[in-house]
């Protein structure tokens, strides 16, 4: 209900909003890549949630939906080509920096929503607590997210982009590390505190950092285009979170499925942490 009121107001206040770039009328929309580009994500998200019941399907549902993001691919050069308007530029691809960038926040997204779900699911089924104990023990991590994120404008006068995004994974692995290790030596559910402090620090401090990479790598005509596969990019991560999470405590292939969900996302952010190790060494904004 809270949560209702929240978006009742959020629609409402955005009528005031105004769009200080209108849309250009004689722009016809890339209806076809918005399909292609929706199917094949879908697909893949699809094809990881079917690994617990069926692995061929799993697998022809990737191999389904890395061709129609090929199909997408090979559609939206062909429009440049013509002199046509795609979704999106090829050329948005061509940016080192961007690029790991965007690698970055998709790791981000998935580390945060897998956490969340994975916590949040430990606390109900095995721990028996109700929607409202879960998110009062959340709270710990809101006030990581919080502090970290009110403080990023600070930071990022003071310290280089790269090093708050390497530093972001380091403490977000860290706080799962802390997770792991007092909560199974522990009966109470505040021991996930401190690791969801940290996880929730760690997380905060990063999120903007690897949005301004990302959007500073190009000029303001391509803002519109950058700033939508930004977050798309970061909705994709969300979904891989959950996704991969849920797949692997619902495939139930330990008796500790809990413990390998989480360490399966603290190696998946080893990814992103080398991916953010090779950022440039870009003064601070």
């Amino acid at each position: 209900m809270f949560q209702a009121l929240v978006i009742a107001l959020i629609v409402l206040l955005s009528r005031r909003v105004r769009d200080p770039l209108p849309p250009d009328p004689t722009s016809p929309f890339d209806t076809r890549g918005a399909v292609l580009s929706a199917v094949g994500l879908v697909l893949l998200v699809m094809g990881i949630l079917a690994a617990d019941n069926n692995l061929w399907l799993m697998l022809g549902l990737l191999v389904l939906g890395a061709l129609v993001l090929v199909w997408f691919f090979r559609w939206v050069r062909a429009k440049e080509r013509a002199g046509e308007e795609p979704l999106l530029s090829m050329s948005l691809f061509r940016d080192r920096t961007s690029n790991l960038g965007l690698v970055t926040q998709n790791v981000q997204w998935l580390m945060l929503m897998g956490t969340s779900f994975v916590v949040a699911a430990y606390l109900q089924v095995v721990r028996g607590y109700d929607a409202i104990q879960t998110g009062v023990i959340f709270t710990a991590a809101t006030l990581g997210l919080l502090a970290s994120s009110l403080a990023a404008e600070r930071l990022a006068k003071r310290r280089a982009q790269r090093t708050l995004i390497v530093t972001g994974f380091a403490a977000t692995i860290a706080g799962i590390a802390i997770l792991l290790a007092l909560v199974g030596g522990s009966p109470s559910p505040w021991a996930l505190a401190p690791g969801l402090l940290v996880i929730g620090l760690g997380l905060g401090l990063m999120l903007t950092p690897s949005v301004n990479i990302v959007q500073s790598s190009f000029p303001e005509e391509q803002q519109g285009e950058i700033s939508g596969l930004s977050r798309s990019v970061s909705n994709l991560g969300s979904s891989l979170g959950t996704a991969i999470a849920g797949t692997i405590l619902v495939a139930n292939l330990t008796t500790h499925a809990y413990a390998a969900a989480m360490s399966t996302l603290a190696v998946i952010g080893v990814l992103g942490l080398t991916a953010a190790t090779r950022l440039p060494r870009q003064p601070s904004a």
